[in-house]
């Protein structure tokens, strides 16, 4: 589970994040939507300890990301907006870079590469160089890399974003499937449509802080609106914080 409890974070005389709260629970899909500026990406790096939040604390399993930041992202596994891959190593070769530096055991190590190949659908292009590699599996050595460590959370930052359609509609499988397995996903949308088709439950953001949270019928619902647009719009319109 990983939980946001009060975060604010500013810089300088700009607040980024004024009061975000939250917990995304273990065999859900919890999807983070608001309009660009909302603070979405700030709320998501303080929840990974690549920032520290001036007030307010995150945890993940239990443990305090900014006291204990080992002990947490070590159950977690994060997919940034930006990938980058080394271009001169082999897809193999850039997911087991990351697990040596997790403290992956050797033996562990190409069991977790083999297994995520399968999963992924890498096995035709795993022991090319990255250099050349399409969008679609850059992203999906990405996604192994993030998850060699076999984590308990996962956090995506816009994951389908970039991809093609085809792309798309693996990504959204991959999710539903880490899901299934019982796992916390966390990730970040600004696309309606895949925040409908995948979330258990919204956590809409706005002006830095949660306007509402809930499943996406009870957002229809409370909003009064028929389509979760409509409802996403009201919402971020109301400002009153819509907790559901």
């Amino acid at each position: 589970m990983i939980e946001a409890q009060s975060l604010h974070k500013a810089f300088g005389k700009v607040v980024a994040v004024e009061d975000v709260s939250f917990r995304a629970l273990d065999g859900r899909i919890t999807g983070i939507l608001g309009p660009n500026g909302a603070g979405k990406s700030t709320a998501l790096r303080m929840l990974t300890g690549l920032m520290r939040p001036d007030r307010g604390m995150s945890c993940v399993d239990g443990a305090d990301v900014v006291r204990d930041p080992v002990k947490a992202q070590r159950q977690i596994g994060v997919l940034p907006d930006s990938i980058g891959l080394y271009p001169r190593l082999s897809a193999r070769e850039n997911i087991s870079y990351f697990g040596q530096l997790t403290g992956v055991p050797p033996r562990k190590l190409e069991t977790q590469i083999s297994e995520l190949a399968t999963l992924l659908e890498m096995n035709e292009f795993l022991d090319r160089r990255a250099e050349g590699f399409s969008q679609g599996q850059r992203l999906k050595v990405a996604i192994a890399r993030s998850l060699i460590h076999a984590p308990q959370n996962i956090i995506l930052d816009e994951p389908t974003n970039g991809l093609d359609v085809m792309s798309t509609r693996a990504m959204r499988e991959i999710i539903r499937r880490f899901r299934d397995q019982g796992r916390c996903v966390l990730f970040s949308s600004h696309i309606m449509q895949e925040v409908a088709a995948l979330c258990d439950w919204i956590v809409v953001i706005a002006r830095g802080r949660v306007v509402a949270q809930g499943t996406p019928d009870d957002l229809r619902r409370t909003t009064g609106q028929a389509n979760l647009e409509d409802a996403f719009v009201a919402a971020i319109g109301s400002g009153e914080g819509l907790m559901l």
